[in-house]
């Protein structure tokens, strides 16, 4: 079956980010004139996603709103002739009824998030974006969604290992060019007791048994319900593959990680770039 639907869980405080996450969603925080949640959104229609579901918390209206019609701006933007302006606020509206949103009332785990979206899912595969991920280039979802043969799919990238406490890590059992074929998974690991460094970076393509083992309620690490949990129990009973993606991943949960996409995605920008080059190297080497 085709991949059609999406969720997109962005119910999380975003604590690392305050004060700026105290009104504002994180997810709405931007890379430089475009919020994280909408290059997850893009990256979808990249793979052919027809529909989005984001699960929500309180204060996260302004998600809600972005996608959405802004009557007086676009009003505004007509009047004062910024027809290029418009065609970019327009062009992040989709079809009525294909965005939906469901709330998560308790901070349970990214597992729990999940399993909040399942009366919007039928008996069909979906893709699972985290916006913290953002990747530039080739869109990873895209990739997944090409090689997808059913079963689960993680996107996957090697780390270094003192950083595996950080992620879900893979037990490879063979590779065939892009894809890994995964043994076992856990969540978080020490160094030491890392089955590898290959570590699941915030894309899954999961099928319909995923929901049932979630509904299950267990608890893991971190004493909140985690998807790597109920990936790992699927293993005995449908195929599991990692894909390597080609893009570059920026962790924008993290500070730095979240300057360093900033000037990823302008340096890759051509009105931006060539002035942002000179800006950085003079910058540099005046220090020097």
């Amino acid at each position: 079956m085709k991949v059609k639907k999406a969720i997109f869980p962005v119910g999380g405080l975003g604590t690392r980010f305050l004060p700026a996450t105290k009104a504002l969603p994180k997810e709405m925080l931007p890379i430089v004139d475009k919020p994280l949640i909408q290059y997850a959104v893009e990256e979808a229609v990249a793979a052919g996603i027809e529909e989005f579901i984001f699960v929500t918390g309180r204060n996260k209206t302004a998600i809600e709103d972005h996608f959405d019609h802004s009557t007086e701006l676009e009003t505004t933007l007509v009047a004062r002739g910024k027809l290029e302006a418009l065609n970019l606020v327009q062009g992040m509206i989709h079809s009525p009824g294909s965005v939906s949103y469901v709330r998560q009332q308790e901070a349970a785990g990214l597992g729990h998030a999940i399993w909040c979206a399942r009366h919007q899912i039928a008996n069909e595969p979906v893709a699972i974006l985290l916006a913290d991920d953002l990747i530039l280039g080739a869109p990873a979802l895209r990739e997944m969604v090409d090689a997808y043969q059913g079963g689960n799919m993680v996107a996957v990238m090697n780390v270094p290992a003192d950083e595996t406490g950080s992620y879900g890590i893979i037990t490879p059992q063979g590779e065939a060019g892009q894809l890994v074929k995964i043994a076992d998974i856990v969540e978080k690991p020490a160094p030491e007791v890392a089955p590898s460094t290959l570590a699941v970076v915030g894309r899954y393509i999961i099928e319909p048994g995923v929901f049932e083992k979630l509904a299950e309620g267990n608890k893991g690490a971190g004493g909140e319900i985690q998807l790597t949990d109920s990936l790992a129990a699927r293993i005995p009973d449908v195929p599991f593959m990692g894909l390597r993606f080609s893009g570059e991943r920026f962790d924008c949960g993290s500070k730095l990680g979240f300057l360093k996409a900033n000037i990823a995605f302008a340096r890759s920008r051509p009105e931006l770039g060539t002035e942002l080059d000179k800006w950085l190297t003079d910058t540099v080497l005046n220090r020097g």
